[in-house]
């Protein structure tokens, strides 16, 4: 499995995470199944323009003059090391599998180099004063993936305008660093130090054939793609908004150069929406991180929990209220998954093939969801098969129920929680909800049941 990465000029937004939950369960649902999976997840810290047309202002020299570094190769690779690192603590956060392979694409520039001599000597590749180009009129094909209509296709509408073009969709395979686009500097006072900016990133990049410069976006994913897991290969997944260019082009040059498919399956998971329509993103800093929830004190995995209550394909309107609903929701879980006690039982087989089937049917999370407070529910099963079951579960959803563990109550907390239910049995809401926030400030939580109250640690 190959899985579009992040480009790491700024932290992940948990729009962005959502693509990372979506290809952990599908990981882990596969693996659930008894299939061996290899699976990369690429790092992009070079080559992104800020949009797909081959234009716009390059995502990490945007990030060096953001935070006032030099305008270097070095520099750059130290941003993007920054970044990464702030993206795998998230990965973790969320119980997100780490991949077996996690490719940086400043370390496979040779990889690019040797994959567009292939196209060049094929003839599909050209070059034009600001570049290398693929010409997409040599891959009948273009825009199979997605049935792309691009049919009356305008110059400009999907890439950048460029006179030296041959066909209005063909795409950068390298740009050339002298005529790459600066973007927009904001007004600075210091004029001189603009332009000094503007010279040294109009120098910056790496030695090639064709000239100075760096590789496009798209060739950067099919070369490290084919390094790591060949072609063609089994599953390929991204935001659904890879779809009309970047997958395509992936598709296009990968096809052309190796002729073969470049992968059997494509998945694609919908966006987490604003309020406002929009969807969350770096580029418009519109964007909440992982930190940002827990600030306010929410888990990342009542993050997961929220996700999961959706299909991958569906979109999602981000709402506080609903995020809070998904964390109320998930510390009830732990509540009562501690209350099952630490004894090992036998699964429930009906109960697993139930899962099995919802699993497998498209990644049905939001029924395997519901399932987890079935089983909690049947009063038919002994606390040990329930607890068995629910972690038989948990192997897909990766709640993170096999880390926790059942501490002994302090005293102190203990008699809280019983004054606690003394004043809410006298129907004192005021003395219990104080009464909850000292439970709380000591770093426990406390949910009201029928059979009485349930604590656990936070």
């Amino acid at each position: 499995m190959y899985h579009c990465g992040p480009t790491v000029y700024n932290y992940t937004h948990i729009g962005n995470l959502r693509s990372y939950v979506f290809a952990d369960v599908l990981r882990r649902t596969l693996e659930y199944n008894d299939y061996k999976v290899k699976q990369v997840i690429n790092i992009t810290d070079v080559g992104h323009l800020s949009s797909d047309a081959d234009d716009g202002e390059d995502k990490m020299t945007k990030a060096l003059r953001r935070e006032g570094k030099s305008m270097t190769l070095e520099a750059m690779r130290e941003v993007g090391e920054f970044y990464t690192k702030a993206f795998v603590v998230d990965l973790k956060a969320l119980n997100i599998l780490l991949p077996h392979e996690m490719p940086r694409a400043s370390d496979h520039i040779k990889g690019d180099i040797e994959l567009i001599k292939i196209l060049e000597g094929k003839s599909i590749a050209y070059k034009t004063n600001d570049g290398v180009y693929f010409d997409t009129s040599r891959f009948p094909e273009y825009g199979k993936l997605g049935r792309i209509n691009l049919a009356g296709q305008k110059e400009g509408a999907r890439v950048g305008v460029n006179e030296e073009k041959r066909n209005p969709t063909d795409f950068a395979l390298w740009k050339f660093s002298s005529t790459a686009p600066l973007g927009a500097v904001e007004a600075r006072e210091d004029a001189e130090l603009t332009q000094n900016y503007a010279e040294k990133e109009s120098q910056l990049g790496f030695e090639s054939p064709w000239g100075k410069g760096f590789p496009g976006w798209h060739i950067e994913c099919s070369a490290m793609s084919a390094k790591y897991l060949g072609q063609p290969f089994d599953i390929h997944t991204g935001g659904i908004d890879h779809i009309p260019v970047h997958h395509n082009n992936e598709i296009a040059q990968s096809e052309s150069a190796y002729e073969k498919p470049l992968a059997n399956y494509w998945l694609h998971n919908e966006h987490l929406i604003l309020p406002s329509g929009d969807k969350m993103a770096k580029s418009g800093e519109n964007f909440i991180t992982l930190l940002t929830l827990k600030e306010k004190g929410m888990s990342p995995l009542a993050y997961r929990y929220y996700l999961l209550g959706a299909n991958y394909k569906t979109p999602m309107v981000w709402s506080e209220e609903a995020m809070e609903g998904a964390r109320n929701s998930y510390e009830k879980l732990l509540a009562h998954f501690l209350s099952l006690g630490d004894k090992d039982g036998k699964i429930d087989e009906n109960y697993q093939q139930k899962f099995q089937e919802k699993i497998n049917d498209d990644l049905n999370t939001s029924i395997a969801l519901s399932l987890i407070w079935e089983v909690l529910g049947d009063q038919k099963l002994l606390k040990e098969i329930k607890r068995a079951t629910l972690l038989d579960f948990d192997r897909v959803l990766g709640l993170g129920l096999a880390n926790l563990y059942a501490e002994p109550i302090p005293p102190e907390v203990q008699k809280l929680s019983d004054e606690r239910e003394i004043a809410r049995k006298n129907q004192n809401w005021k003395m219990s909800d104080i009464l909850r926030k000292k439970i709380e400030g000591m770093g426990y939580k406390v949910h009201d049941e029928v059979l009485g109250p349930l604590l656990y640690k936070l």
